[in-house]
């Protein structure tokens, strides 16, 4: 299958990136970090090592799955208004407090809370840190009402909605659910006149 391009607010945030690292492939759901060179390929094509890179082993593609999936639910407790899970809420804080003055989000009764800690940084835990301190920009900040799920058939990924008639995550996703709707309708038609 070719490569899909970019979600619409993929570039404006490592976080939608890495959540839509995990999309659906012609098989079915395809993860684009599955090993540690993938997951060190991915860090480096989004320039979130700061210093010399690790070499990264089975557990650290462990972790950065972990928080790809906790910071999925947090995009979709926006994006379908309601309150993200207690244990993504941990995951991407104790992420986040990879590096100085990191963010932190509480969930209240009115919505996503930011406030600060502070602890010593290392090399992936910056990185997995800049992702999660996206994700608490992304969900405490202007861009929570913009988060959406792709309404295509199948699709696991999420985009910022740009445009107020925007449903899905590509042009690709967006042919699919026109072709399918095309083929049910010419089959109907089909039948109809039979």
């Amino acid at each position: 299958m070719a490569r899909l391009s970019s979600a619409p607010g993929e570039a404006a945030s490592v976080a939608l990136a890495l959540v839509n690292s995990l999309h659906r492939g012609s098989t079915g759901a395809t993860d684009d970090l599955l090993t540690p060179a993938e997951v060190t390929g991915w860090l480096r094509s989004r320039s979130l090592f700061q210093r010399a890179e690790p070499a990264l082993g089975e557990r650290d593609v462990w972790r950065l799955g972990q928080l790809r999936a906790a910071v999925r639910e947090l995009f979709l407790a926006c994006a379908e208004g309601r309150a993200a899970d207690a244990g993504a809420l941990h995951t991407v804080n104790l992420a986040a407090a990879g590096t100085p003055g990191a963010p932190s989000v509480e969930w209240s009764p009115e919505g996503p809370v930011r406030t600060w800690t502070t602890v010593s940084p290392g090399t992936f835990e910056e990185a997995l840190a800049t992702v999660a301190a996206d994700a608490i920009d992304v969900v405490c900040g202007h861009r929570a009402p913009t988060v959406r799920r792709c309404e295509a058939h199948g699709c696991l990924r999420l985009f910022f909605r740009e445009h107020a008639r925007r449903r899905w995550c590509s042009t690709t996703c967006g042919d699919r659910v026109r072709a399918a709707r095309h083929y049910r309708l010419q089959q109907h038609q089909v039948r109809s006149s039979g």
